[in-house]
C-alpha cells in the first residue's frame, strides 16, 4: 500500500472517530441531560469538562486536520490532486468548524461553568446558570458536530477519487 493510501486511510478513520464522537454526544448525551435537575446538570458537567482534557481525546482532537494535511500533500505528491483537494478541505472544514467553534464557543462556555460555585448556589443560581450554559453550548454543538460530519465525509469522498 503506497504512504498516500496509508495517509488517506488512516485520516478518514481518525476523522469518523472524532464525528462519531460529537455525533454520538449529540443524539446520547444531550437529550440525557435534559432530563436531569440543574444541580446535577451542572455537576455532571463539571466533571465531564474536566476529565474530557485527557490524552485520548486531546491528541486525535488536534492532530487530526495534521494528518489530513499530510494524506493531502502525499495525495498531491502522487498525482491525485482531487484527492488532495478533498483531504485539504476536510482539514479547513474541521480547523474552522470544528476547533475554532470549539475554541470560540464552547471552551468559554466550560471555563465560566466550572468557576461557578455549585457548593454555594440556590435554586435560583442553578437554573440561572444553568440556562446560560446549556442553551448556547447546545446551539454550538450542534454546529461542530455538522461541521466534523462534512469533513468526515469529505475524507471519506476522497478515497473513491482517482488520479486525473
Amino acid at each position: 500500500m503506497s504512504a498516500s493510501s496509508t495517509l488517506t486511510i488512516a485520516s478518514i478513520v481518525v476523522v469518523g472517530l472524532m464525528a462519531g464522537l460529537f455525533y454520538g454526544w449529540m443524539v446520547s448525551v444531550i437529550p440525557g441531560t435534559r432530563r436531569i435537575d440543574d444541580h446535577d446538570y451542572i455537576a455532571t458537567m463539571q466533571q465531564i469538562n474536566r476529565s474530557i482534557v485527557n490524552p485520548g481525546f486531546v491528541v486525535p482532537f488536534i492532530g487530526t486536520p495534521l494528518l489530513l494535511l499530510a494524506a493531502a500533500a502525499a495525495q498531491r505528491q502522487s498525482g491525485n490532486d482531487r484527492a488532495a483537494a478533498l483531504l485539504a478541505t476536510s482539514a479547513v472544514v474541521y480547523i474552522v468548524g470544528l476547533l475554532g467553534v470549539t475554541a470560540g464557543g464552547n471552551i468559554p462556555l466550560n471555563n465560566a461553568l466550572d468557576a461557578f460555585d455549585l457548593a454555594r448556589a440556590d435554586a435560583t443560581e442553578l437554573s440561572e446558570r444553568r440556562t446560560s450554559y446549556e442553551q448556547p453550548w447546545n446551539r454550538w454543538h450542534a454546529v461542530r458536530t455538522g461541521a466534523v460530519v462534512i469533513a468526515f465525509a469529505l475524507a471519506a469522498t476522497a478515497s473513491f477519487v482517482e488520479a486525473d
